[in-house]
């Protein structure tokens, strides 16, 4: 019987399955391309909590994100986002709940299918770090919201071959001010979000 060597294997391992190699995600702007970028539905996540009656934090989230970053890496102030959140996609851990909030007596997803956000100024906070200031429309009613936003990185995906560039944004809003007033305040009225974006550059 022939001896099959490590080597011999590790050569046939290779040429089987396709490299997934990168070279680690930058987080200097100087080092990202400048463009337009639009959201990766599957990798953006849009994350909630309120306080449940003090007793708990309360979280859950919405998906399939759309929407478009103009990124001047260089002249960050100059970057523009536009984003839209289907309110129909909000989802908990309570399907009973979850369907509450779809309904008239919280998000009205019916009448009002769509959360956007709109920037309207962009504050460099140091290299990898800002404040986005924008218009927040929810259930019809549209105010400023400022978001916190810090740079994860940027590089190519291994497995899309896209220039990707990822950010993490928070931000908080009253709920009353966009008309979901329900059980206020035994639900808490801040709403926290937490944003993992994901952006792909568009050739």
């Amino acid at each position: 019987m022939k001896r099959i060597t490590v080597s011999a294997l590790v050569l046939a391992s290779s040429l089987a399955t396709p490299s997934l190699a990168q070279s680690p995600p930058t987080r200097d702007p100087a080092q990202i391309e400048a463009g337009t970028y639009q959201v990766d539905a599957n990798h953006t996540q849009v994350g909630w909590r309120v306080s449940h009656m003090g007793f708990s934090n309360y979280a859950g989230g919405f998906s399939n994100v759309s929407g478009t970053l103009d990124l001047q890496p260089k002249n960050p102030a100059q970057s523009k986002l536009t984003v839209k959140i289907p309110v129909a996609s909000v989802t908990t851990t309570s399907d009973k709940l979850t369907g509450e909030l779809k309904g008239d007596q919280w998000l009205d997803a019916a009448k009002f299918p769509d959360m956007t956000f709109v920037s309207t100024k962009v504050t460099p906070e140091g290299r990898d770090k800002a404040k986005v200031a924008g218009d927040l429309t929810l259930h019809g009613v549209t105010k400023p919201v400022t978001l916190d936003v810090t740079l994860v990185g940027a590089g190519t995906n291994p497995l899309s071959k896209k220039l990707t560039v990822g950010f993490e944004a928070t931000g908080t809003l009253k709920r009353s001010e966009f008309g979901v007033k329900t059980y206020v305040p035994l639900i808490g009225d801040d709403l926290h979000l937490t944003i993992a974006g994901a952006f792909e550059h568009q050739d």
